[in-house]
C-alpha cells in the first residue's frame, strides 16, 4: 500500500473537492464515502471503488472489516491523521475514505409501487434520514427533484447506506412526472400544512402511490401541488405550524405503507 504524507498531494486535493463540491461530483461521476461501515457498504453494493484512503490506526481497528473494500479498490493509500482531518466531513473521523463511481440509478416508477417524492430538499441530513426510513418501511423508491444531491457526504452518512441500496429516480420536471403517473391511475398526494386539506390519516392508499414533500422553508411549489390528485395534511395539535421535512416524510411513508 502506497503512503501519502503531504496534504498538498493531488489525490488528496481532489478528494477534498469531491467531498465539498456538487459540481465536481456531477461532472466527474464520482463521489466520496467516509467511515468504515459506509465504505464497507459501498463495496458490498458493488460500487466501483476507485481509491481508498486509510490511516494506520483504522487498519488496526477495522482491518478485517475492510478486506473486501481494499480488495475491490483500484488503488489504496495509507494517509496520516492530519490528512484524514483534511478530507473528513466530520469532527472525529474514523480514518477510512473511498472514492466511488456513482451508480446509474436508472430505475423507473412502477405504477403498483409506493414512492416518496422530494422537491427541492435542501438539507442533506434530511435526505439521508428520509432514505433510511423509506428503506425500513419498504417504500419502493425515492423520486428526487432538485435540492441537494444524493451523493452529498452528509446525505450519505445520514442515510447509512440506504441511498446506495434504495431505488432513486431523478426528475427534472416533477409536475410533469406526477401528471404522467396520475394519468396511469397512480394516487398522487401533495403534502401541505393546510388544515383545509384532507387529513392523511383518512386517506386510502390501496393503489400505487406517490406522496410528495417539499422544501424545508417553502414547501411544495404551486405547480407540483396542482399536479397532484389530492392535497393532504398531517393533523397537528398545539401551536406548531409545520413538521420538519424528514418527520413529515416519515409520517407520510408510514401511512402509505402500513
Amino acid at each position: 500500500m502506497k503512503k501519502i504524507s503531504s496534504p498538498s498531494n493531488a489525490k488528496i486535493k481532489y478528494a477534498v473537492k469531491l467531498s465539498s463540491s456538487a459540481k465536481v461530483r456531477r461532472e466527474s461521476g464520482l463521489f466520496m464515502l467516509e467511515g468504515a461501515r459506509l465504505c464497507e457498504e459501498g463495496a458490498k453494493c458493488g460500487l466501483g471503488i476507485v481509491s481508498v484512503f486509510v490511516t494506520s490506526k483504522s487498519l488496526e481497528l477495522y482491518g478485517e472489516r475492510l478486506s473486501d473494500l481494499l480488495e475491490a479498490a483500484e488503488e489504496c493509500f495509507e494517509i496520516t491523521p492530519d490528512i484524514a482531518d483534511k478530507i473528513s466531513d466530520t469532527v472525529a473521523p474514523q480514518g477510512v475514505f473511498c472514492v466511488c463511481r456513482q451508480p446509474k440509478n436508472d430505475f423507473s416508477v412502477s405504477v403498483e409501487g409506493k414512492y416518496l417524492a422530494l422537491e427541492n430538499l435542501q438539507d442533506p441530513s434530511n435526505l439521508g434520514a428520509v432514505s433510511r426510513t423509506a428503506e425500513a418501511l419498504g417504500v419502493s423508491g425515492l423520486i428526487v427533484s432538485g435540492g441537494c444531491d444524493i451523493f452529498n457526504p452528509k446525505a450519505q452518512r445520514s442515510g447509512m447506506g440506504s441511498l446506495l441500496r434504495l431505488p432513486i429516480i431523478a426528475s427534472d420536471d416533477l409536475p410533469a412526472l406526477l401528471r404522467e403517473l396520475r394519468g396511469k391511475k397512480m394516487f398522487t398526494v401533495a403534502s401541505v400544512p393546510d388544515p383545509d386539506a384532507a387529513p392523511v390519516t383518512e386517506l386510502s392508499f390501496d393503489r400505487g402511490t406517490v406522496c410528495v414533500v417539499g422544501n424545508e422553508g417553502n414547501g411544495l411549489t404551486a405547480e407540483t401541488i396542482n399536479a397532484c390528485e389530492v392535497r393532504a395534511t398531517i393533523p397537528m395539535k398545539g401551536k406548531v405550524e409545520s413538521f420538519n421535512a424528514a418527520t413529515a416524510a416519515s409520517i407520510l411513508m408510514w401511512e402509505m405503507t402500513r
